[in-house]
Order: C-alpha cells, then structure tokens, then sequence
C-alpha cells in the first residue's frame, strides 16, 4: 500500500534531487486548506555543497556553524527534530512527507557517527549534542545515557555510505522540551537568505508558534549522484497547521470576541429560533484568505541565491481544484498540473508576492487519503506503586494487513513486565478476543534498562490484520527516586518519549521497497511516588532553631564570666569607663562643696 500526498513537493524533490549536482540551493512552499479552517503550509530549503569542499570547509551555501560541529563529532548523518502539538489524523489525513520530516513531542535526534567502537560513539555523540544546544539554543545537553538508545530496525540511513564506514546509530529525545522562537531564530541564521528574501520572509514566530501543530526539521545526508561526485545535502522543513480564524486576528486585537448579533448567520427552520435564540447554520462556503492575512505579510521576492532567481522555478505551490477562484500578484506566473488539483507559481525576482483565495462555494475538495494506520498509547492503572501501558492499533484497510515496526523508549524509572505483555483483536463484529503474542508480534528486541545508567529499548515487528484492532498491554513498576532527583514541578509527573512507528509499503508490480511512513503517538506523563517535600523544610527549619538554642546557650558558657556584685563594682572601677566615672563623681562633688562654702 502506498499513500500518496503532496504529490507536487514529492515530485518536485525527486526532481531537484536528480540535478543537485548543478544547484546549490532550492526552496519551495506548498499550501493546503485543510477541514475545520486550517491550512497546512510546508516550506523546504535544500543546499548542498561537494565533498571535497566540506572536508576543506571551504562552505558557500552549506552553514558553516553546522558543518565545523558534523566534522568534530565524526558524524556523517544527521537528523534533528523540533516539534510541538498533535497531528489530528482523523481530520487532516496523512501526515506530511509521510511523517518523515516529523519528530516526537519536544526535541528529537538521531544520528550516525563514524567511531571505531561503541565507547568511541557515544562520546562523539556528548560532543554532538552538547555542540547543538549551543548552536539551536536547545536543552540537548540532557541528553545523557539514560535518554540515548541504540535503535536496530527503526531508522535507516538516507545517505549514501560507504561500506567500509563503522557507523553507529544513535537516538535521543527530550519530550519536555518547550521549542519557542528562540529555536526559530537559530534556525534562521542557517538559510543562506536568512529570512529576509524568499518564501523564509514569511516566518513570524508569533505566527508559527501560534498555530495548531507545527514542526522544524534538520536533515544532513552524503549524496553521490553519479560514481566519483558525492555532496554533502541539508535539507531544512518547517510544516505547520495554522487555524485561519485565529491566523488572520490583527495583532492588535489578539483575543477573540463575540460575533455582533447583526453578523449571525441562524437556521430559522429550529422551532426555538427566535431573537434571542440561534442556532449556528454551517456554511456551505469556504473561508476566504491570503498570504498577507495569515502570516501578516506577503513573500519578499525571491531568495537571490535561489536557482536561476526564480526566473522559472516553480516557488510557491497551492493544492485546491482548478475550479477555485485564486488571485496573485500580476508579477508572478501561474502553472495548472494535469491532475487538476494542484498549482505551481513563479515568482518575480525582486517584486513581493501576494496570493489571495476569496471565499466561495465549495464544489470540490482535495481528496484525503485514509490514513494507512491509526495509533494510540495511554497509561493505565492506579496508585503510585504499579501501572500499565495500553497500545491501540487500527487498520482502517477492509482488504490488506499492516505489517510494521514499533519502537518505544522508557525511562530507567519505569520498569516494564514483558511477561505479562497481550494482545486482543477486535474485528469488525466488535467482538474482543484475546490472543497470543506470538500471532501479532513476529520479532521482538528488547534491552532491559540499568538504573540511571539507560532506559528501556524496545523493538516490535508487528501485524495488524485487516479491518482490525490489535490492543497490547503490558504492566510495568514505578521507581522511588532520591529526593535530589526529583525537579521542582515534581507533582506535574514525569515525561514519558513518544513511541516511533515505521512503516514500508511494498510495491504490487515490483518488489521494491518505498520511502517508509513514520507514526509517532503522543508524549505521556507518567506520576511517580512523590514525597511531601514540605515535610524536610519543616525539619530543617525546626532543627536549625533547636542547634541555634544550644549553640548560644554553650557559647554564653564558655564566653561569659559570672562574679558578684561587689567584684563586678571592683573590676568596674579599674577600667577606663570606671576611671572616668570617678572623675565625674569627684568633680561633681567639689562643685557641690563650693556652692555650699558661698552660701
């Protein structure tokens, strides 16, 4: 089964990929209004630079910040994820790129670094990721050997490698990690325009980060077109879902109001219709929207760097029905594929471009294609000593099984059972049933976890058949921390990585092996016991008066002398204070003498 989507941005990159020798850089933006007033936007810079040129850092397009930091670490691949939001399947359909450019909630990474051995690997890999969190302003320096796995079927190099290469694959992710504009403005600095010309002009961070799902993806890969020329490729996605009511809110107006009675569009055919009464009527018209109202400003030209300045590359590509009515900037040109979904644009070197979608009746919709598997992961159970996990895979397919590769990473914290893993299919009757494991799980790669040394790695080939739901659970322990192990917002519970699914469809004609489709399911939060920290302030707080108590009280001993009143009166009189007294006293009574002699 082979699922297509954004077909123009796939066969534009096969294309560009085929000549990439000639270009250096290419960027391309493709648009689709989604269900539910939403659009998808996916922008995409490709440059590339030789070999030999990356091995001599003699870097045109290729960023040099990025380039010194592969070359130190010995890394050869790299990929690099900053994601945040959920995808809705059911309403957007498959992801885009296949969900290849996707990462997991938070920050996600893997890599292949050449090294002579495993020690040798992972200690280029500390170098790696704390030389990327400096660079994308990122925690990636959390990423220990508790949070690093070794995956074995789930990832597969893009590039072209050399056999004698000793590669080693390494993965890790954060899933608490918050992305915000300050990882956009790294990500800026490595396109060769850097924001300020092409489809990157359009990026706002209050846009971006404003919108309903949204992913930044770094791709660097060895390609080798032809025998004896091999480049050195980075691949820079952005895809985000913008909600258009929400996007075209002037800024100086960003909470949403009421709409005024007078605009309220009512069913009057609902008995209880009346003045003060209405029921919502849906329209049957598509919202209308442009560039300039839902990123707050319009493409500045194109990139000068871009290739042939966009004399003739298609730049920006829309996918609604050659029916729709869409206006552009005069400048620009406009090219209809023959699927009659889908249009390309190119634009003027220097002029800004504008891209304007009035609202009108909908006649017809791009088709979404069903999604080819549905996935789900909860925690289940209660209290704060044992727990379980509950996966949920549906085949919507009536006619062919899904067969895939499920990857899931653990904390070392928590502590799964395997022996008590099962499996229940229900199929179309609706009927569970329980089965053995061994009917849906062909393969199994499990590496249990060591405490805070590594996590749990767990690796299943899986089938599920058609028009079925396969449930596996598990149950697992939780771990009692130290309490210097605990973070501050200890109660908010502890973040659980996404679990990877990869999926590879086969061709019916050829047996070849296409571009795998990636799933990821959502980031959990799992609650450990947790101790009443209030309690060791209460302590300290009491055990600090109590030492202070008798501390002064031994000190005072130890210091003081205690003598009598008359030793005190004695010892008083030979000081300088008691010196000086005395003094007053006699001349205060010689005055007094005197003043009597007169009277």
């Amino acid at each position: 089964m082979t699922v297509l989507f954004l077909l123009p941005l796939f066969i534009l990159t096969a294309l560009s990929s085929l000549t990439s020798a000639a270009s250096d850089y290419h960027e391309e933006l493709v648009l689709q209004p989604l269900p539910q007033s939403a659009l998808l936007s996916s922008f995409n810079f490709r440059s590339n630079t030789s070999q030999e040129s990356f091995e001599q850092r003699h870097f045109r397009y290729f960023p040099r910040a990025l380039g010194q930091i592969l070359q130190h670490a010995h890394t050869k691949e790299l990929h690099l994820r900053f994601t945040t939001g959920r995808w809705d399947a059911e309403s957007w359909g498959p992801r885009p790129w296949n969900g290849s450019k996707e990462g997991g909630t938070g920050v996600e990474l893997w890599a292949w670094i050449d090294a002579p051995n495993d020690e040798g690997a992972f200690a280029k890999w500390i170098t790696l990721t704390q030389s990327l969190s400096g660079l994308f302003c990122a925690s990636l320096n959390f990423i220990d050997s508790t949070r690093t796995t070794r995956p074995v079927v789930s990832f597969e190099p893009s590039g072209d490698h050399f056999p004698s290469s000793q590669l080693h694959l390494l993965h890790g992710t954060l899933p608490g990690e918050v992305v915000c504009t300050e990882n956009l403005t790294p990500f800026l600095k490595l396109l060769p325009c850097k924001g300020k010309a092409g489809v990157s002009s359009l990026f706002d961070g209050h846009k971006l980060f404003d919108a309903s799902w949204q992913s930044m993806s770094v791709d660097i890969r060895p390609v080798c077109p032809s025998e004896g020329e091999c480049l050195v490729q980075i691949e820079q996605t952005i895809d985000m879902v913008l909600d258009l009511d929400r996007s075209k809110r002037p800024r100086d107006n960003p909470i949403p109001r009421p709409v005024p009675a007078d605009q309220l569009v009512c069913d009057t055919s609902k008995p209880y219709h009346s003045g003060d009464t209405c029921y919502p009527l849906e329209k049957t018209s598509e919202k209308g929207w442009s560039l300039t109202e839902v990123f707050g400003r319009s493409i500045s030209g194109v990139c000068p760097l871009a290739d042939d300045q966009g004399s003739s590359e298609e730049t920006v590509c829309l996918r609604v029905p050659h029916e729709r009515t869409v206006y552009m900037s005069p400048e620009a040109s406009e090219n209809k594929d023959s699927n009659g979904i889908s249009r390309c644009f190119s634009l003027h070197p220097s002029n800004p471009f504008d891209l304007v979608l009035p609202e009108q009746e909908v006649q017809a919709n791009v088709p979404l294609d069903e999604p080819v598997l549905r996935a789900e992961r909860t925690i289940v159970g209660h209290g704060q000593e044992r727990g379980g996990m509950r996966i949920i895979f549906d085949n919507p397919s009536l006619t062919s099984a899904v067969d895939f590769i499920y990857f899931e990473t653990l904390p070392w914290f928590l502590r799964p059972y395997v022996h008590t893993l099962q499996a229940t299919i229900t199929g179309l009757d609706g009927v569970p049933r329980q089965v053995a494991a061994s009917e849906i799980i062909k393969e199994t790669f499990y590496r249990p976890a060591i405490d805070r040394e590594r996590g749990t790695q767990l690796e299943l080939a899986l089938s599920v058949p058609a028009a079925s739901t396969v449930t596996l659970t598990y149950d697992f322990e939780k771990a009692i921390l130290r309490y210097t192990e605990y973070p501050p917002d200890a109660n908010r519970g502890f973040n659980v990585a996404p679990a990877v699914i990869k999926l590879v469809s086969l061709e019916d004609d050829a047996n070849t092996r296409q571009t795998p489709i990636y799933i990821r399911t959502t980031s959990l939060l799992l609650p450990l016991p947790t101790p009443d920290f209030s309690m060791p302030y209460n302590v300290i707080i009491l055990t600090s008066t109590v030492i202070a108590l008798a501390f002064g009280s031994v000190f005072n001993l130890l210091v003081r002398r205690f003598v009598s009143a008359e030793e005190a009166a004695a010892l008083t009189s030979q000081t300088l204070k008691g010196r000086i007294a005395s003094k007053v006293v006699a001349l205060r009574d010689r005055v007094r003498g005197k003043s009597s002699k007169v009277e």
